[in-house]
């Protein structure tokens, strides 16, 4: 019987360390970097967010560290900082001033890029933070 639990638990951890290896290889194939990447907002303060095209992305640019992107109307603009440690500073941000339906979102979501401290990566997905908290998450546009 002792035996039988040995080899149960052997397989298990075998089927487990398998799998994480999956998961690895997985990650490494679908990262994309941090500046020069085009980032899809699907979660924003812990709701989720339907993607549409021309709305709610971010680029961070490698030359002079710009960060362009789109609210639910307006053209976002600015400046950000990052060092190899995952802290990542956005702003101050600038944005044209057009009416739109959806102000309240691009509100929120103006203000969430001001108040990032950190960032985190799993795959294709950007995560960001401000003090430990998730803030939004992101996802890499093809």
């Amino acid at each position: 019987m002792k035996i039988l639990l040995k080899i149960a638990i052997v397989a298990v951890a075998a089927a487990f360390m398998a799998g994480c290896c999956n998961c690895r290889s997985y990650q490494k194939k679908t990262r994309r970097p941090l500046a020069g990447t085009e980032w899809q907002l699907i979660q924003l303060g812990g709701k989720a967010v339907k993607p549409e095209e021309g709305k709610f992305t971010v680029t961070l640019l490698t030359e002079g560290n710009r960060l362009t992107g789109v609210g639910a109307c307006n053209r976002l603009m600015g400046t950000y900082k990052t060092d190899g440690k995952r802290t990542l500073k956005i702003g101050p941000l600038a944005s044209t001033m057009m009416a739109c339906p959806d102000m309240e979102q691009e509100d929120a979501f103006t203000k969430m890029l001001e108040s990032v401290t950190h960032y985190d990566m799993d795959g294709p997905m950007l995560l960001l933070l401000s003090d430990g908290e998730l803030r939004a998450v992101f996802q890499a546009k093809p």
